[in-house]
């Protein structure tokens, strides 16, 4: 299915999906202020654990909470992977990610009314959690027997004919025949390279086609011209496969640029509502971070390093953000204050091979900054960076603008193409063992390329036993 038929079939799931979750709502408080059902439950629950009919006025304080029931099912859902399925679809594909769903849904309400100390009927969550599974499959079920039908099949099957060389129809065919499902269907081939423009209007009224898939990548294009002409005057679709150059990494996306279309192709994760949700993880976190461990952790912090050490507090350096635009990292001041000046001396002591500068025993770092780094307590102040959107929570760790220079690999600077952070799938996964700067760079490429808002969530978990263990700390 075309991307644009996929959002437009998404957005009308959602907007579906966010009313079953809301009637699912008033359902299950409905429910469990009916005396006749509450009367039923209390007949299977053992003696002493009966449940008292719930006011209707209960359901009163609580209405607030469809402002963020609504707009969050959907959303949640999609985050399942709920609506990256086709048209007609297995059960297989469609309960998994709706169970977790609901029960995210469900236990996101649940941390809602306890935050705000709103008073709930034992047993409402769990009606909402099954009543809202129950509906939104019934409305499932519906669906895929409705588009099993001969009649909406009719309606939604896409009728193409590929036109290419041999080997590239063959090729289209066989994918539509494998991915298309009973979605798209080939109903005729036309050969770029042999046939004639009069061989493909016969085609086109022969077999009522609907699209035709343009593969042009070894036929001139002012042959597919000629096509892309003759639909639009037919009133058919033309599909163009933008496959003309070979990349390896960069997935090629369409857009438009005042009205100009564009094929992008891009290696780095695209804006997107998990992107939104990982700038307001930055933000959100970041905040709470600071006023939570800002009294208590980082001004003591501040004070034992100004008693025990001449200098500074914090320590600033210029670091390469996202593109490698430089910016000033905060840390709190871990070494002598003319620490810098010495750096040359302990070259040849650098344990990272590559452009990095790495030492486990720095002679240059304090004991108060000894037991910072154990604990990664120094980089706390980067919390500042995050919130003045130089940084992210989870990224690759920012390198000094001088080692960014010295990169001998231009694919190293891949790492540069989202921004930094404070933690990354390098710090939790090994990092005193980790000693090549290849497989440091691997790592976060392989974040980049896997990224997701759970993967984020994932690495902060997964930081908490790193930073108060204090695992592989240099």
């Amino acid at each position: 299915m075309l991307q644009r038929d996929r959002q437009i079939r998404t957005q009308v799931h959602q907007l579906a999906d966010a009313c079953l979750f809301a009637a699912s709502f008033w359902l299950a408080y409905a429910l469990r202020g009916s005396p006749v059902v509450t009367e039923w439950i209390n007949q299977v629950l053992p003696a002493g654990h009966e449940l008292e009919v719930v006011p209707p006025e209960m359901f009163a304080h609580v209405w607030w909470l469809y402002f963020a029931l609504i707009p969050a099912a959907p959303l949640v859902l999609e985050s399942q992977g709920f609506y990256n399925r086709p048209a007609v679809h297995s059960r297989k594909a469609l309960m998994w990610p709706l169970l977790r769903g609901s029960l995210l849904v469900t236990l996101g309400i649940v941390v809602l009314l306890f935050f705000f100390k709103e008073p709930a009927p034992r047993g409402a969550a769990v009606c909402f959690f099954l009543i809202s599974l129950v509906l939104v499959w019934l409305k499932e079920e519906l669906l895929m027997a409705a588009l099993h039908s001969p009649m909406a099949k009719a309606q939604y099957k896409r009728r193409v004919i590929v036109a290419g060389t041999a080997v590239e129809n063959s090729r289209f065919r066989q994918i539509l025949k494998t991915l298309g499902g009973d979605e798209m269907e080939v109903v005729a081939e036309f050969n770029l390279a042999e046939s004639s423009m009069p061989h493909l209007i016969e085609l086109l009224h022969e077999h009522s086609a609907s699209s035709v898939l343009i593969s042009s990548k070894h036929t001139n294009f002012e042959r597919v011209e000629n096509i892309i002409r003759l639909c639009e005057t037919e009133g058919v679709e033309a599909w163009l496969v933008a496959d003309f150059f070979a990349t390896k990494i960069a997935r090629a996306s369409f857009d438009e640029i005042f009205g100009r279309p564009l094929i992008v192709f891009r290696s780095t994760p695209e804006t997107s509502w998990q992107m939104l949700a990982k700038q307001a993880l930055d933000l959100f976190g970041a905040l709470v971070a600071l006023l939570i461990f800002g009294p208590l952790v980082m001004f003591p912090i501040a004070v034992l390093i100004k008693l025990t050490s001449p200098g500074p507090v914090m320590f600033r350096q210029q670091r390469s953000g996202i593109n490698g635009a430089p910016f000033s990292i905060f840390k709190f001041r871990t070494m002598n204050s003319n620490a810098e000046q010495f750096k040359h001396e302990l070259a040849a002591m650098n344990e990272m091979s590559g452009p990095v500068f790495k030492v486990t025993n720095d002679p240059r770092i304090t004991p108060i900054g000894r037991w910072l780094r154990k604990f990664s307590l120094d980089e706390l102040p980067q919390l500042f960076n995050v919130l003045r959107g130089e940084m992210s929570l989870v990224g690759p760790r920012p390198l000094p603008v001088d080692e960014v220079r010295r990169f001998n690999d231009l694919a190293h600077r891949r790492r540069l193409s989202v921004k930094p952070g404070l933690t990354c799938l390098w710090q939790v996964s090994g990092r005193n063992k980790i000693s090549n700067f290849q497989d440091w760079v691997r790592l976060d490429l392989k974040y980049i390329d896997n990224w997701s808002i759970w993967l984020d969530v994932a690495i902060l978990l997964r930081t908490i036993p790193v930073v108060v263990l204090g695992t592989g700390a240099k």
